[in-house]
């Protein structure tokens, strides 16, 4: 006989975090894969939730400061809340695409913050991406080793 297998539903759907109450600010983030969702919501406490996490369960040592530099430079590290859900690449590329998404949305809330985080470099994309192998080639530039005869 066959059995049905039943998954137990946790309640948390993928954008249960995005289903939260109140005015908020919303940018995307890239980053080589990595694509951030981010939502600042106003009157916050400075709660960060990454995938229905929180920050420090998500990432770890740097990179959550790395996360948090828009909200600091803008001084505005205790007035919002901030949800992601992020896809895609590492946990470095996801850091730097909520980076991303988290200071264009700083832009939404006030344009007059522009000057002050595109002289940081955080709303500039960093296009980097791997490149395609070759045919012919071992990598994208590595070639095959050369013997002399």
């Amino acid at each position: 006989m066959a059995e049905d297998k039943k998954t137990e539903s946790t309640g948390k759907d993928e954008n249960s975090l995005m289903k939260r109450k109140g005015n908020y600010f919303y940018a995307n983030g890239k980053r080589k894969t990595s694509v951030a969702r981010v939502r600042l919501y106003e009157n916050g406490k400075g709660d960060i939730i990454i995938n229905n996490k929180p920050a420090e369960d998500y990432l770890f040592g740097s990179l959550i400061g790395n996360i948090k530099a828009p909200l600091k430079l803008a001084n505005a590290l205790k007035q919002f809340d901030v949800t992601a859900l992020v896809i895609g690449g590492g946990v470095s590329s996801q850091s730097d695409a909520i980076r991303h998404g988290i200071s264009k949305a700083l832009l939404e809330y006030d344009p007059e913050l522009r000057k002050v985080l595109k002289s940081a470099g955080f709303l500039t994309r960093d296009s980097r991406v791997k490149e395609r192998k070759k045919p012919g080639l071992k990598r994208a530039r590595r070639s095959p080793q050369w013997a002399k005869r």
